[in-house]
Order: structure tokens, then C-alpha cells, then sequence
């Protein structure tokens, strides 16, 4: 699976968060990441897209399991990008 978001009209660094988000490197995290930035990558704010960023180098095995639910998200990202990637991924099952 690949991004479904052109990257024409994305800044440098947004065009490397979408690349990131599809190359975690579980499939599922790609699924997750990925499908997130395509749908909200060009509006983040710049704190949200840093937060995005910041979630982005957490690894995948930490995330999966605060998204399924194993394990409580670490406060540290605990912040509007992540709640919104949270539901995003809940709504999209």
C-alpha cells in the first residue's frame, strides 16, 4: 500500500513526514501512519505537523500497542495530532 496523496503543492517538510509516515516499516504502521498523513498532512499547523513529526520517530512497536489499547500513550505525546490520529484510526477500522 502507497500513499493515495500527491505530494505536488507540499512543502519539503511535509512531503518527508507523508514519506515517513508510509515507510515505518510494519505494514500496519504504514496503514496507520499513512493513511493519517494523506488525510491531514496539508492542513496540520505547523505544532501539530512538529507533534506528527515527534510520533514519527516513536517506534512502531510502542504505537501499535498505545493504539490497540496495551499500553497508555506516553503522556509526552499525548497531544491534539495524536488524539486526532487516535480517532482517525478508530472511525476507519
Amino acid at each position: 500500500m502507497a500513499t493515495t496523496l500527491s505530494s505536488d503543492g507540499l512543502d519539503a517538510r511535509r512531503k518527508k513526514a507523508l514519506y515517513r509516515a508510509w515507510h515505518r516499516g510494519t505494514k500496519e504502521m504504514d496503514f496507520v501512519m499513512g493513511r493519517f498523513a494523506d488525510a491531514h498532512i496539508a492542513g496540520l499547523s505547523e505544532a501539530d505537523l512538529a507533534d506528527f513529526e515527534e510520533l514519527l520517530d516513536v517506534s512502531d512497536r510502542e504505537l501499535f500497542a498505545w493504539i490497540v489499547g496495551t499500553e497508555e500513550v506516553d503522556p509526552i505525546h499525548d497531544r491534539p495530532v495524536w488524539q486526532a490520529m487516535h480517532a482517525f484510526t478508530h472511525q476507519t477500522k
